[in-house]
């Protein structure tokens, strides 16, 4: 007869990997809405594209003016910014461009894209990507289809209409997003982004409690999110950057760090 006390150790040790695995399954369909999330990192994106040929379309090629970046052998973190243009953008492209940073933004449409169309052009015309977050910010997996392809295409078609160039990724209101989305999102020509770190400074205006989050988070091929509508997130940025700088990193677009393989429509990135 097997121990008794070995017996129920083991089944211990199987309610508790049972319990972790449900608690992994639970965070999953809660961000995915009600399907199974597959994401996709930086460099899965880059081991299966052909590193042997040079990149064409120079998405491999410049990280706020500081040459050509090779994420692949170089430690590399995105920037990305939710939410905006709003009154303090201004500001923060001012930083992003004495500090050589580039950035991905993922604009809002009503009262942003709207409100600061010269931003927006600033923001293309700087070096940064410019991408949606959505017209009016609505909970996608909440929405009708047409509801969807109404929130995604507009903005991408203000956003080239000021820009030249049409969005080639999105970031879904709160990161939630299914099945729908993802085909909707692909009928549209728009991969989807979401994020490594976060500071949620949409609960604080505590610029040193915003950088410490960012600090603590990241690591290599990280893919940072902050808001630029929250007063307490622009003062954070150049500390951020400076000892970012200091471990290693250098600053890359999204697409930079997918490079030489590139965000395919329809799939979700992080």
């Amino acid at each position: 007869m097997p121990s008794l006390t070995r017996k129920t150790t083991k089944t211990g040790t199987r309610l508790r990997l049972l319990a972790t695995f449900a608690a992994a399954a639970s965070l999953t369909l809660a961000l995915s809405g009600c399907t199974k999330l597959e994401t996709h990192s930086p460099s899965s994106v880059r081991n299966a594209a052909d590193t042997q040929a040079a990149p064409t379309d120079g998405t491999q090629a410049r990280a706020g003016g500081l040459g050509t970046v090779d994420c692949a052998h170089t430690k590399c973190i995105a920037l990305t910014f939710d939410a905006g243009p709003s009154e303090n953008s201004a500001r923060l492209l001012d930083i992003l461009k004495e500090k050589q940073v580039p950035a991905t933004f993922f604009l809002l449409g009503k009262r942003h894209i709207d409100t600061y169309p010269e931003l927006v052009r600033r923001m293309a015309d700087e070096g940064h990507e410019v991408a949606s977050h959505t017209w009016t910010h609505k909970i996608l997996t909440d929405a009708e289809p047409d509801e969807i392809r109404e929130e995604l295409e507009r903005p991408n078609k203000e956003i080239e209409r000021l820009t030249g160039k049409r969005p080639t990724l999105m970031r879904p209101p709160q990161g939630r997003t299914d099945d729908t989305v993802h085909d909707i999102s692909r009928e549209l020509g728009l991969a989807e982004v979401l994020w490594t770190v976060t500071a949620k400074d949409y609960k604080t205006n505590d610029s040193d409690l915003i950088t410490e989050r960012v600090l603590d988070q990241s690591s290599r091929d990280g893919i940072i999110l902050l808001h630029d509508i929250y007063d307490g997130t622009v003062p954070a940025v150049p500390g951020i950057i400076d000892a970012l700088k200091k471990r290693g990193y250098v600053f890359v677009t999204v697409p930079q760090l997918l490079a030489p393989g590139k965000a395919e429509p329809g799939k979700v990135y992080r």
